[in-house]
């Protein structure tokens, strides 16, 4: 009984500190990082926009905001 007793509060201690072990869970952090305008080099992007134009880019969020993406545009 008395080893029972003793043994309680150690497994309740071993419990605790195994929390403290626990790794970070990251992805890897950021590898090879590549600007947003210079990214996708596929078919699949808009028309009028080429790859590496930040111009082209930077156009193309401005008329998306206006026209498509206002959500005050949309109830007035």
């Amino acid at each position: 009984m008395k080893r029972l007793i003793l043994l309680i509060p150690v497994l309740v201690a071993l419990a605790g500190l195994s929390a403290c072990g626990e790794k970070p869970q990251t992805l890897g952090g950021n590898k090879g990082h590549v600007a947003a305008f210079d990214g996708a080099k596929n078919p699949f992007v808009a028309p009028g926009w080429n790859a590496g134009d930040k111009r082209s880019w930077e156009q193309g969020l401005k008329a998306r905001m206006q026209n498509t993406q206002n959500e005050y545009s949309k109830i007035n």
